[in-house]
């Protein structure tokens, strides 16, 4: 079978390729030929996701999935929550959005956070969702080269290693992305092959 995973980053689309299983063919939105912005108005991380796998189906035709995932801090009531990627502005920059969240923490006790990711999966015409979390604590400075987004400063629960200093294997197991894709594996490994193949 083929699904599109409505999205063209490559950090995710590397992680979700390790996981997914040999007879599922994976294609990007550049795969498609979809080239524009697709819509994130919504309010809520379950939103989003909804809104960018229907936008897919709607405008290309095919069965597809999609992520979206927020940083959510307990001492800042859940933000930056749906405006992770834009916490310090349009311009989508990891290390502003990493300042702006170590500034708005420097004078806060509670550092506890979560990642939350929510994928939606369309599929023959009905919808699915995943949902995956991971518990931690921003860090007060960034550690790590490895990952992406505000992987430098988050450190997982029963660890002492950012996800930025964690290898990618380590990070799938016990990371939100990870534990919301194995889902959508899980599921996706317990249909009938002939329900889901094109």
């Amino acid at each position: 079978m083929q699904l599109v995973f409505a999205t063209n980053n490559l950090n995710k689309i590397h992680e979700v390729q390790a996981l997914i299983p040999s007879h599922i063919k994976l294609l990007s939105l550049n795969d498609i030929d979809c080239f524009e912005d697709i819509p994130e108005t919504q309010n809520t991380i379950e939103g989003n996701s909804i809104e960018k796998a229907k936008y897919v189906k709607e405008h290309y035709g095919y069965d597809c999935f999609a992520d979206d995932t927020g940083l959510e801090v307990a001492a800042l009531n859940g933000a930056p929550g749906v405006h992770s990627a834009r916490y310090a502005g349009e311009q989508r920059d990891a290390h502003d959005n990493m300042n702006k969240l170590l500034t708005e923490l420097s004078t806060k006790t509670n550092r506890d956070a979560q990642f939350k990711t929510v994928i939606t999966l369309l599929l023959n015409n009905e919808q699915f969702t995943f949902t995956g979390i991971c518990k931690g604590e921003i860090t007060s400075s960034k550690s790590g080269k490895l990952g992406f987004g505000y992987d430098p400063i988050f450190k997982p629960q029963g660890y002492q290693q950012t996800f930025a200093e964690m290898d990618l294997s380590l990070k799938n197991e016990i990371g939100h992305r990870g534990k919301a894709i194995l889902q959508l594996v899980d599921f996706l490994n317990s249909q009938p092959l002939t329900r889901i193949m094109h």
